[in-house]
């Protein structure tokens, strides 16, 4: 098991009010350090523009690596919720090289799986815009770089933030060697993710409506996204962990707790061990009352760790 952050990461500074703010990130880092305070975080590289390319289009990668800022506190909105300023251009790339960086470790056999603490999120970020607190598309970036340079042919991600990964889904929407899960509150921003949806047949979508719990959620994947899951014998699992479902999440309706991303956690381990060698990679995003997040981000290191 390995954990991955990097400082800079608390740089991306999107300003008073934003949810998305550097205080997340402070929280799971010391939530995570006190309890396994003997477990070393690992500094993600940075990502190169090459790689960023692999996915994004020029004028993207251009607007995000190559503004300039008047001051520290100068920003430009993309859109109301996702802010560029000083700060983000560098926190953007080390969220994504951390990505890149745990999938080169658990294939290369430095590690079986891995945890990547880093903001900012990624999975609302598509191909040609930034958007939903999204610059880059971090479980995007690293997918690619397991198919482009490990040759892999198989790759799963499983998203439960809860809000859909509508970036994710895009990006892969035709690429067969992919396959993307999801469950989402529904209505709920960015408004996509209907069970309809489903790409090529790459793509399984299932929203949930406000005021899920425990019990439909877990016997939701139970009975259906993770039998689809091994079904596809991922050789890497990839997950967009997104713990904005926990019930005291100030952004969404649903009515989760820690145990129930531990127990999820749990058993996407389970079809990792039987199908990819155990290897998984998971990258934070959304999560947004902190103390809910540092509960659940050590129920899911916590899975990560024992199984």
């Amino acid at each position: 098991m390995r954990l991955y952050t990097h400082p800079t990461c608390l740089e991306h500074r999107p300003g008073p009010g934003n949810p998305e703010s550097p205080a997340r990130l402070e929280a799971v880092v010391e939530a995570i350090s006190a309890r396994w305070p003997n477990e070393r975080w690992h500094h993600a590289p940075a990502a190169t523009r090459e790689q960023i390319m692999r996915v994004h289009r020029a004028d993207l990668v251009a607007l995000i690596l190559d503004s300039r800022f008047q001051d520290a506190d100068d920003t430009l909105h993309i859109d109301p919720d996702t802010v560029l300023g000083p700060g983000s251009a560098d926190a953007a790339l080390h969220a994504a090289g951390a990505g890149i960086h745990a999938v080169d470790g658990v294939l290369g056999g430095q590690a079986r799986r891995a945890f990547c603490a880093v903001r900012p999120p990624g999975h609302h970020a598509t191909s040609m815009q930034a958007m939903g607190f999204c610059l880059f598309n971090n479980i995007a970036l690293a997918a690619e770089h397991a198919i482009w340079v490990h040759g892999l042919t198989r790759v799963a991600i499983v998203d439960f933030d809860v809000h859909h990964g509508n970036g994710t889904e895009a990006i892969f929407a035709a690429d067969a060697r992919v396959l993307y899960l999801s469950t989402h509150q529904s209505p709920l921003f960015p408004g996509t993710g209907a069970a309809g949806d489903v790409g090529i047949g790459n793509a399984i979508n299932r929203p949930l409506a406000p005021q899920t719990g425990s019990g439909a959620f877990r016997g939701l994947w139970s009975g259906d996204l993770l039998p689809a899951l091994a079904a596809f014998r991922p050789q890497l699992v990839l997950v967009s962990a997104g713990f904005d479902g926990h019930r005291r999440d100030p952004l969404a309706d649903l009515q989760l707790d820690a145990d129930d991303f531990a127990w999820l956690t749990g058993e996407l381990l389970a079809i990792a061990e039987r199908h990819a060698s155990g290897h998984l990679v998971s990258m934070l995003e959304g999560g947004y009352d902190l103390k809910a997040l540092q509960e659940c981000a050590i129920a899911h290191v916590d899975a990560l760790l024992e199984n």
